[in-house]
């Protein structure tokens, strides 16, 4: 269990157990959320955006043909080339 406390501006530290634990660091912005119970959760927002766009994009590389590395390399290159025009 971690305890933290309120300044007067409403701030708090975030302890360095939790820090670790959600991955934070400087920069980094908190998402609270409650759930149905009541009980709130704080997690990483960033974390949390990337796993969404993980989420969305799972299945793309099989559709587009994409399989390795190099394919990604060839696929960059190409929007590269494209933009260059």
């Amino acid at each position: 269990m971690n305890l933290a406390k309120i300044s007067a501006n409403g701030q708090i530290t975030v302890p360095i157990e939790i820090r670790r634990l959600l991955g934070l660091k400087s920069g980094d912005k908190l998402l609270f959320f409650q759930k149905q119970n009541g009980e709130v959760v704080v997690s990483n927002a960033s974390a949390q955006a990337i796993r969404k766009a993980q989420a969305s994009f799972a299945g793309a590389a099989e559709v587009m043909g994409v399989t390795s590395e190099d394919d990604v390399q060839a696929l960059v290159d190409e929007i590269r080339c494209e933009r260059g025009k």
